[in-house]
C-alpha cells in the first residue's frame, strides 16, 4: 500500500485522468474531491462490496435456474 501525506487543497494524481483533492478537514474526518472520467465508477468501499455481493448472488441464482431448466 502506498501511503501519502497531503494537506488541505493538495491533491494526488492517478494516471492521466483521476485527481483526488483534499477539500476539507474537520476533526477526524476529511472530505475528498474526486475528478475522474464519467465512465469510471467511484463508490465508497462498503457500497462497492455490497454491489459485488449482490452481483455474486444474482449470478448464483441464474446458474441454479439454468440447472433447473436443464432437468425439465
Amino acid at each position: 500500500m502506498l501511503v501519502l501525506t497531503r494537506k488541505l487543497n493538495e491533491s494526488i494524481q492517478i494516471g492521466d485522468n483521476i485527481e483526488i483533492k483534499i477539500v476539507a478537514i474537520q476533526g477526524d474526518q476529511i472530505k475528498l474531491g474526486i475528478e475522474a472520467p464519467k465512465h469510471v465508477e467511484i463508490h465508497r468501499k462498503e457500497i462497492y462490496l455490497s454491489i459485488q455481493e449482490e452481483n455474486n448472488q444474482a449470478a448464483s441464482i441464474s446458474a441454479s435456474i439454468l440447472d433447473q431448466l436443464k432437468n425439465v
